[in-house]
């Protein structure tokens, strides 16, 4: 049987052609290279990179298939400690699959005496008591010794690296699914996330840093980071005083707030979609991490909900040209929207009829509660349950409100469910404040500049991250301090040991220049670098290199600045090497990468020789991480 011909004959014969398409192309291009020349010897991590919820399940299952058709047979699919996802994943699989034993966390049995006759599929949450099982399971049977496995780790940047790095130990997770490795003489492990911060910086002793990358573009219609955050007044984002959330929450009453225009516009959208034959439409609001600010939310939710079900039954004026006014604003990016009499009267009748759920998606809701949001008219209301590979069919309005003091950029980004494939983008709205809006703005940014670098094949120790210092690229705890270099935009930085590998280049390639400031190509910046270095560790000539190579990847138009100074009567050992009128030049560009270029005279011990200094400045207000 071939399973990945299968596979993709399933996607195709249910309309999904675009994502067969894909699929092949992403396993063409991994298999021959990775799979294919697999050594049995090793225990091989790598990753598979793609934007939140652009289809990262259906690639995964692509490369599982791909891999039994090379003579894999156990496999291991990890999601993150959620039942509902967990749940979820499982029963997919099931549907998905042709000729795959799929196995549930308590199918040990079922396992067992497969014996490989089948290719397994165990869908595994990270939780630790369920991977301890798998551990003693795995090591009990006589056949997965000799027999690798091939263990994809869903959200592979949550809960998996170790959270003890920086205490000299492993975290319990992190152990047991090393030893889950060690059960077998090998394994491939398939880290997969759309936010790979924390894998990027791992170190390579960690044995968690991927010897490999993969990215994969999104198919067509998918709705993503460039969608929302790439553009200047975007009619999808409506944003909301910075405070309005903890004005809510503070308020007895329920105030004229933009909540109760996000709910009627989802109350519209709901309308048009299921007046067109939709079943589902979906509304999320992400107030706070804290459950009881959860059922604050729903109670004021449900309160006006009943309120504007009376004020229709009465046809109150006011409130029925409040529903006039944003359902105007919803057909000046929908032309096409039901009529307002169409849609004015099913939301009554929907109101009436109690058709509008208030779901709550936290830790203290059940399972059975969660999953009902697959169809009818709901609000989701939650906080840290609603990232992480939960997939909200139809999410069309959103209202934000979650501000952290010191946000993680991974963590917010995963709180991205607007994102999709789904999504009618003309009555798409996302409701949130300034603040936030500047963030996900800058971690789109760096989000494309990870993607630039490895779609370019940069090597996983060469991909550089960079953020503004308010915001950090993933929790500090599974990172290893000693091993992190840290950069700091808008920062002089000089070699107090300077080399020159060639000073005859340097002289060629800045002969040009004369005491002006140039606007330059970043490429001749690296030039300049490339021939620069110190005799110690104070400053890291390959870690500005790389960091330019990041900008360039990201945006090959930017420029550079270059400033050259000769002569320099500079003595060696004296704190900064740049003069005050210089300082104060580069200080002009604040966006840009500028280099100053002092060749000293040699004379005050440099040994009588002539040298040039490099000082560079990264641009401002940005954190630049490296792992060495």
């Amino acid at each position: 049987m071939n399973y990945l011909e299968s596979y993709l004959d399933y996607l195709i014969s249910n309309g999904k052609k675009q994502q067969a398409d894909a699929v092949k192309k992403t396993t063409a291009d991994i298999v021959p290279k990775y799979i294919e020349n697999f050594s049995f010897t090793e225990h091989v991590v790598s990753l598979l990179f793609g934007n939140v919820q652009s289809g990262k399940t259906t690639h995964v299952f692509g490369i599982i298939n791909a891999a039994a058709d090379e003579g894999f047979r156990i496999f291991v699919l990890l999601t993150t400690d959620n039942i509902l996802l967990q749940q979820q994943t499982l029963n997919r699989a099931k549907k998905e699959f042709s000729g795959f034993a799929i196995c549930d966390e308590t199918d040990y049995i079922k396992f067992s005496e497969n014996k490989m006759r089948k290719p397994v599929l165990i869908v595994l949450k990270k939780n630790p008591s369920v991977l301890k099982l798998w551990e003693t399971n795995f090591a009990s049977t006589s056949f997965c010794k000799g027999n690798p496995l091939f263990i994809v780790d869903d959200e592979g940047d949550a809960a998996s690296p170790n959270t003890r790095v920086n205490k000299k130990d492993q975290s319990t997770i992190n152990k047991t699914l090393t030893h889950i490795k060690e059960t077998s003489a090998s394994s491939i492990y398939l880290q997969v996330t759309g936010t790979p911060q924390a894998l990027l910086l791992q170190t390579v002793d960690s044995g968690w840093k991927p010897y490999f990358t993969y990215y994969f573009d999104p198919g067509k219609g998918y709705l993503g980071g460039d969608f929302f955050f790439n553009t200047e007044n975007s009619p999808n984002i409506i944003l909301t005083d910075d405070s309005e959330g903890t004005d809510i929450l503070e308020e007895d009453e329920f105030p004229e707030n933009n909540l109760k225009k996000a709910l009627i516009m989802h109350l519209i959208t709901s309308a048009h979609l299921f007046l067109n034959g939709e079943t589902v439409c979906n509304f999320m609001v992400h107030p706070s991490v804290r459950t009881e600010h959860h059922s604050a939310f729903a109670d004021k939710i449900g309160r006006y909900l009943n309120e504007i079900s009376s004020l229709l039954e009465e046809e109150d004026g006011d409130t029925i040209e409040l529903i006039q006014s944003i359902y105007d604003d919803l057909k000046k990016t929908k032309s096409s929207i039901k009529p307002f009499d169409e849609v004015l009267e099913f939301i009554t009748r929907s109101l009436n009829d109690d058709k509008v759920n208030i779901l709550l998606i936290n830790s203290n809701s059940p399972y059975t509660t969660n999953e009902k949001f697959e169809k009818g008219i709901n609000v989701l209301i939650g906080g840290n349950s609603l990232g992480r590979g939960l997939t909200f069919p139809k999410l069309q309005t959103i209202y934000y409100c979650r501000v952290a003091k010191r946000p993680q950029a991974d963590t917010m980004w995963q709180h991205s469910r607007m994102f999709g494939y789904d999504r009618d983008s003309d009555l798409l709205r996302v409701f949130m404040p300034p603040i936030l809006y500047k963030l996900f703005s800058d971690i789109n940014t760096t989000n494309n500049s990870i993607i630039a670098q490895m779609k370019k094949g940069d090597d996983v120790a060469n991909i550089k991250i960079y953020y503004p210092e308010n915001v950090k690229p993933t929790r500090g705890n599974v990172i290893d301090k000693h091993a992190l270099s840290l950069l700091s935009g808008g920062v002089n930085y000089f070699p107090m040991n300077p080399t020159n590998t060639d000073i005859c280049a340097l002289d060629n390639l800045l002969s040009s220049f004369d005491g002006d400031t140039h606007s330059v190509n970043l490429n001749l910046l690296l030039r300049i670098l490339e021939h620069t270095n110190s005799e110690t560790n104070d400053f890291k000539t390959e870690d500005f290199i790389s960091f330019i190579k990041a900008f360039i990847a990201d945006k090959s138009q930017s420029q550079g600045i270059l400033l050259v100074r000769r002569e320099r009567d500079i003595a060696k050992g004296t704190g900064t090497l740049l003069s005050p009128n210089d300082r104060e030049l580069g200080a002009l560009y604040p966006d840009n990468v500028v280099i100053t270029m002092y060749k000293v005279t040699g004379t005050k011990g440099w040994g009588g020789e002539k040298l040039w200094i490099p000082n560079i400045k990264l641009p401002s207000n940005i954190a630049y991480y490296n792992i060495r």
